[in-house]
């Protein structure tokens, strides 16, 4: 049967939670609690016990979904939801409704983020419900308005850190959330450093970034790239779990004009490599050069296992030594060009 033929039906004999939901991209479960709580319900109930719901129903539902996405509180969305829709919600009046209990500050369907932007509120409640167009929707507007680093350090990471802590104590119940809002992020991310990939100044050196031997976390390393890519400055990002002789030999090729080395954990953390990494070098003989490296990441905490190594205390310093870096680097590329042409100028040209 079409969609045609299926919305009048729809009209007369309404819908089931559980087909609502699967439009919706909400759990049936979080349904059944708006209907509880906030009066976000059916306005018939087939046998008097089954939930249909109506278009109008539907109608509500979307504006509650909406509202909530972009961080208004349930119960506050639910209220504008029945307002906005001019219809009755429920059969159940409003003001009989039992109250709902104190929110948290930050709370986004259980999510553990405690007092943060209301944005990331929405961003949670988004990824708990799978809702992958709310999702890109939410992220590309905030990065527009606020731009990439804000937007990082102050939804993305709170939001990331929140799945994965409730990940960790529900018995995994929270995986596929994390994997997809991860990927969201990566993403946007990855449309930062494409959209600003005309305005890199190719005569800088190109910073290379990539995570140490063992290591996962890609998404700082991403984020780092996007704000690079930003400020044109061009980068080469090599991802996760980077072979150590494969981290060497391109340090040689590219003769970056900085290295940045990630590590999530303590136990990921490769000191030697660091080490070996700073001692590259690369050239002709007499004009040999070398990388300054950075340490980026909580794995590095402690003393720095080589002096001259950097470690930036975010995103917004790392773009800060590195566009420092790059234009030395620039400078010194310059000059020494400068400094071949006069000596070829100067030397004796054949009669």
């Amino acid at each position: 049967m079409n969609e045609s033929a299926e919305r009048p039906a729809e009209a007369v004999h309404g819908v089931t939670t559980g087909a609502v939901a699967r439009r919706l991209g909400v759990a049936p479960t979080t349904l059944r609690s708006w209907d509880r709580r906030y009066g976000i319900g059916p306005a018939a109930r087939e046998d008097g016990r089954h939930r249909r719901w109506t278009p109008g129903d539907i109608a509500v539902l979307q504006e509650m979904c909406r509202l909530t996405a972009s961080g208004v509180p349930p119960a506050e969305a639910a209220r504008a939801a029945r307002t906005g829709s001019g219809a009755t919600a429920s059969a159940v009046p409003a003001s009989d409704l039992p109250a709902a209990p104190a929110r948290q500050p930050g709370s986004g369907n259980g999510l553990p983020l405690g007092d943060v932007r209301q944005e990331c509120r929405g961003l949670g409640r988004a990824a708990v419900r799978l809702d992958s167009p709310t999702m890109d929707e939410i992220l590309g507007s905030l990065i527009s308005e606020y731009g990439l680093v804000t937007t990082w350090e102050e939804v993305m990471v709170p939001t990331l850190h929140a799945v994965g802590r409730k990940w960790e104590t529900s018995g995994d119940q929270y995986v596929e959330v994390e994997h997809l809002l991860s990927w969201h992020v990566s993403t946007a991310l990855r449309r930062v450093s494409i959209g600003a990939l005309s305005g890199s100044r190719a005569a800088a050196p190109p910073v290379l970034l990539a995570c140490v031997p063992g290591e996962q976390h890609t998404l700082p390393l991403e984020a780092l790239a996007a704000g690079l890519a930003e400020l044109g400055l061009p980068a080469r990002m090599f991802g996760a779990a980077v072979p150590p002789e494969a981290l060497v030999q391109a340090v040689r090729r590219i003769g970056p004009s900085a290295v940045v080395l990630w590590a999530q954990a303590r136990s990921t953390a490769h000191h030697a490599l660091a080490r070996h990494i700073g001692d590259t070098a690369w050239g002709v003989k007499g004009a040999r050069a070398r990388t300054t490296v950075l340490l980026a990441g909580p794995g590095w905490a402690g003393p720095a296992p080589a002096p001259g190594m950097l470690r930036p205390g975010g995103l917004r310093e790392a773009l800060a030594l590195l566009r420092g870096l790059s234009e030395t680097a620039t400078t010194a590329g310059a000059g020494a060009a400068a400094g071949a042409g006069a000596a070829a100028a100067e030397a004796p040209q054949p009669s």
